[in-house]
């Protein structure tokens, strides 16, 4: 009994070794995810195997725990990173540009960082002139691991549990590991592709935690909008306002059903915000303004600001 016993905490103590200096490689390799602004902890959490045990939480350096506490944005990725956890729980930092889109806010003017024209001159002058009049105040960012829940034996299921994950376990950690505020409505969940699709599901299932729900280029078919019109319009109705967004762009595949879905919210008069911005479905357009208008939206109203008028 003794020698297993020593050999089971031989083998944890080996066990524990190895993923410090598999995380210690992973940090080598991306020294500074968090870029000049966001202190980024890598964080595994308790949860199933196939839905997801790991996040990044991304706190903004200098938060004061004296002041009041910063609001909460949980996003999820897309359907390429699924396939291994550290490479969702980082896909907003590195592939996304969370980092540089945050710091580009911080540090007005933002100026176009591509060839390609997704940020035009007159969308780049009318972010300025509202970062001029209210500067980007920012706030504490999870980016949890996603799962392909269509790849699921039952993707209802592993919805329902991955929504729990989100609520129960998710949203607490963030809120004991940085300042985080503890009201519905300075928490908001977003989601990109695929991640806007299972943000939409996370919503309807826990809209006691979030109050605001944004997708980018979200991966529905336009048969799907009025459904999700119909539980937004509900959730509201039940559980009082809160904040919409939809963000898509000229040549994202998924432009019609987002703009099916915004039709279909305006139907229910549901208040809402909706942009179509130039550029196709790539991370190269999340890294030069999809990411940035997405954190502008939430950022704004969590000031209770109105959107931009871009």
């Amino acid at each position: 009994m003794l020698t297993t016993r020593r050999a089971f905490l031989i083998s944890a103590s080996a066990a524990a070794c190895s993923l410090a200096a598999t995380r210690r490689a992973e940090a080598e390799k991306t020294p500074d995810p968090g870029g000049p602004d966001l202190d980024v902890r890598d964080l595994d959490l308790p949860g199933d195997r196939a839905l997801g045990r790991r996040m990044t939480l991304a706190i903004p350096r200098g938060l004061d725990a004296t002041r009041s506490p910063a609001p909460l944005l949980v996003l999820l990725h897309g359907l390429g990173e699924t396939g291994d956890e550290r490479m969702g729980a980082y896909a907003w930092l590195e592939r996304y540009g969370l980092a540089t889109a945050y710091a580009r806010l911080a540090r007005p003017p933002v100026a176009r960082t591509s060839k390609r024209l997704d940020f035009t001159d007159a969308h780049l002058r009318v972010v300025n002139d509202e970062l001029a009049r209210a500067p980007f105040r920012g706030f504490v960012i999870a980016c949890p691991y996603t799962p392909n829940v269509n790849k699921a034996k039952n993707p209802r299921a592993a919805l329902d549990g991955y929504a729990r994950w989100i609520a129960e376990v998710v949203v607490p950690r963030a809120r004991r590991e940085a300042h985080v505020a503890a009201d519905v409505a300075r928490a908001a969940l977003d989601g990109c592709s695929l991640g806007g699709f299972v943000a939409l599901e996370v919503f309807s299932r826990r809209p006691d935690v979030f109050g605001a729900i944004g997708v980018v280029q979200t991966a529905i078919g336009a048969h799907r909008a009025p459904g999700y019109a119909d539980r937004i319009a509900s959730i509201l109705t039940s559980h009082g306002a809160r904040g919409v967004h939809v963000e898509t762009s000229a040549a994202d595949p998924f432009r019609a059903a987002n703009e099916a879905l915004s039709a279909e919210l305006g139907k229910r008069k549901v208040p809402h915000d909706a942009i179509v911005l130039p550029g196709p479905h790539d991370q190269p357009w999340l890294r030069e303004v999809g990411t940035l208008e997405m954190l502008r939206w939430h950022d704004r109203r969590f000031r209770g600001l109105s959107p931009s008028k871009t």
